[in-house]
């Protein structure tokens, strides 16, 4: 029985084509898709949707697909395995179709008479410009293989550091999904039975007990409207933050945010000299890397301060002294650049950067979770024993008038 499926695929000239295709299931239309001299990278039932949350940028299956062919790259480059032999083996050892689909098409394209680094740069959701202009480095050079142990440890360090940062985040986040729940539970379905025992026996009421019951009252009233807001209120802030101006006020309210900015900072720092270092290492030039190491950053604020530091270059003032007045990394970077500028080795400095702001950023995050896990846990407690001691109360003084 035919079926109409979604697709998304690629045509010849590298440019994404979208819609949908009656089938009998998902390789006729593959087939059907490839008749028309596209490339198929996505074909299914249900259409493919992209939702990005305007949060740190922790994670995601593509970045594990990346680094897991970056590995395989640079291993069987470095054993001296041609290019489109190697893309073929990558081919077959990846075990996640779309992303099959996409080597394979960066192996037509190289089929095709562009050069590797071009046949990357059609697929920039996978492969950004750090990734495309350190490959067209490595092909000039002749040094392909250096090149993919370079981008395979970038990769890895950065898989690391945002596994590091969500693992730490999780247990946080539990404590208050469950005290909150908690404390639903209590005023919806605990304490209205306590206020049908007074209501019926028409008894006097402690005053913590009073208070217990008319926010379960509200609660019950008005809750429903408070997870509306809350609902509305985050779409609109979603939307909000899609646009520019939004986008650069939420992530300049993010670094001012106690502890936790202060880690959003140094891991944003970690992110930039690791890309600066890795770029510079493969002679990408300084103004260039600037620009690319910019555009991976996920803060805007702070890659709103890579132009004017890129101006300062083209000045001739050097770099440390740009990064200083631009006034958003950690001051330790600015004076690590300064020794790197005079000894003449940048690229392994900020690769030193790096090393230490990860490390730093690790360290603000236990710092904000051994704060924020306490202070958490202290707040709900305190709630939840002022329901429960205005319970216990009510029980006692039902007991004084039985007596």
């Amino acid at each position: 029985m035919a079926s109409s499926f979604h697709f998304k695929a690629v045509t010849p000239d590298g440019k994404t084509r979208t819609g949908t295709i009656t089938g009998e299931n998902d390789k006729s239309v593959a087939r059907e898709l490839r008749k028309q001299g596209l490339m198929p990278v996505y074909v299914g039932l249900e259409q493919k949707k992209t939702f990005e949350l305007a949060l740190p940028d922790f994670g995601g299956s593509r970045r594990k697909d990346v680094l897991f062919f970056t590995q395989e790259m640079s291993t069987l480059l470095n054993s001296g395995v041609p290019v489109d032999r190697a893309l073929q083996i990558a081919t077959e050892l990846t075990d996640k179709p779309a992303f099959r689909m996409v080597v394979l098409d960066v192996m037509r394209v190289l089929k095709g008479g562009r050069t590797f680094a071009d046949s990357l740069g059609t697929h920039p959701l996978h492969f950004g410009d750090l990734y495309v202009n350190m490959v067209r480095a490595g092909e000039a050079s002749g040094s392909l293989g250096i090149v993919f142990d370079r981008l395979s440890e970038f990769e890895r360090t950065r898989d690391e550091l945002r596994s590091y940062i969500i693992s730490s985040m999780v247990y946080p986040c539990l404590l208050v999904a469950v005290g909150i729940g908690s404390i639903f539970i209590l005023m919806n379905f605990v304490v209205p039975r306590f206020a049908s025992v007074f209501q019926e026996g028409r008894m006097a009421m402690p005053l913590p007990t009073k208070l217990m019951l008319e926010a379960s009252r509200i609660t019950q009233t008005y809750g429903w409207m408070v997870g509306l807001a809350l609902t509305v209120g985050f779409v609109f802030l979603q939307g909000f933050i899609r646009t520019t101006n939004g986008r650069m006020w939420w992530d300049t309210f993010r670094l001012k945010i106690p502890l936790l900015g202060d880690a959003l900072r140094k891991a944003e720092t970690a992110r930039f000299a690791r890309a600066m270092g890795t770029l510079i290492a493969n002679s990408v030039p300084l103004v260039q890397s600037l620009n690319i190491a910019g555009a991976i950053l996920n803060n805007k604020r702070i890659a709103a301060a890579i132009e004017p530091i890129a101006l300062g270059v083209k000045r001739g003032e050097g770099l440390a002294v740009p990064v200083r007045r631009a006034a958003v990394f950690p001051s330790l970077a600015a004076h690590l650049l300064s020794v790197g500028e005079e000894t003449g080795k940048l690229d392994q400095m900020f690769l030193r950067i790096a090393d230490v702001f990860e490390e730093e950023t690790k360290s603000a995050i236990k710092r904000f979770t051994s704060l924020f896990e306490p202070m958490i846990i202290l707040v709900m407690g305190i709630l939840i024993g002022a329901l429960v001691l205005s319970m216990l109360l009510a029980i006692t003084s039902i007991n004084d008038v039985a007596v």
